[in-house]
């Protein structure tokens, strides 16, 4: 891939979808390119590229959809999942005890291995049994959002988090296992971009946008924790992935916005 050619493939992922592409990637983007072209019937990445410039939509989401990092597991980073259950969940309890209501929102779910996670670790805690909990999971990803609302995942898929007590909420599905349909019905998935504004929902007494803060830039960054405080209640949490924070977006309307759980430690500490 030229140098042009790359530099209009990051200018359009930036503007698209927020993703930063480096020149350390470019072997990474050209051979995830080349296998769009060659379903797309292309005889090079360029001449994709050249097809995308003359303004080919159906090439646009193709594209993004290859670019678009989808690494995700059950109950990613368990001692996430342990703080929820541990502290969050039992603060947001003993706060909405009159309204016996919760919302949530898995942003950038990927293929629902997340948001399902949600279901899996409510539907094991008594205390919210007939309790109105709506957990949201939204994905730019047409592909992902597919995949997650199938609920149908590969034995390799499974193998990757899934706590063994985690079973009994799956059934065997050819090869495959299948999310049962209790805790599928939980969950409702749609196809959002973080970029393209604050989901309509809300507010939200947890945010899940994990992973995904670190592919933006410091701008790009801000931006989308301003959107996030728009549909956070006022004593919700946000929760980012263990190596992401808050520090350095240089907003303090953000930071005054958005209570954050320091999830990696355990320990409920605010960002004021």
């Amino acid at each position: 891939m030229g140098r042009e050619d790359f530099q209009f493939l990051a200018g359009l992922l930036k503007r698209v979808c927020g993703i930063e592409l480096t020149p350390a990637r470019a072997e990474l983007a050209k051979s995830r390119l080349k296998r769009v072209a060659e379903r797309y019937g292309f005889a090079s990445t360029s001449s994709l590229i050249t097809a995308l410039r003359s303004g080919e939509g159906r090439l646009l989401s193709a594209i993004v959809e290859a670019m678009t990092i989808r690494d995700t597991s059950f109950f990613r980073d368990r001692a996430s999942f342990d703080s929820l259950r541990d502290i969050v969940l039992p603060r947001l309890r003993a706060a909405r005890l009159t309204q016996r209501r919760l919302s949530l929102w898995s942003a950038a779910c990927s293929t629902g291995q997340e948001p399902y996670s949600l279901a899996m670790l409510l539907a094991g805690m008594p205390q919210f049994a007939g309790w109105n909990i709506q957990i949201l999971a939204t994905d730019l990803s047409a592909d992902a959002i597919a995949h997650a609302r199938a609920g149908l995942f590969s034995q390799a898929e499974m193998e990757r988090g899934l706590p063994a007590p985690m079973l009994e909420h799956f059934r065997r599905d050819g090869s495959a296992w299948r999310v049962d349909s209790a805790i599928r019905s939980r969950v409702r998935f749609e196809i959002a971009n973080l970029l393209d504004g604050a989901v309509e929902q809300g507010p939200f007494d947890v945010i899940l946008c994990r992973n995904v803060l670190m592919y933006f830039d410091t701008a790009t960054k801000a931006d989308v924790l301003g959107r996030l405080s728009l549909v956070l209640a006022p004593d919700g949490h946000l929760m980012l992935g263990s190596a992401e924070t808050l520090l350095g977006t240089g907003q303090g309307r953000v930071r005054g916005a958005i209570r954050k759980t320091d999830w990696a430690a355990c320990v409920s500490a605010r960002v004021a």
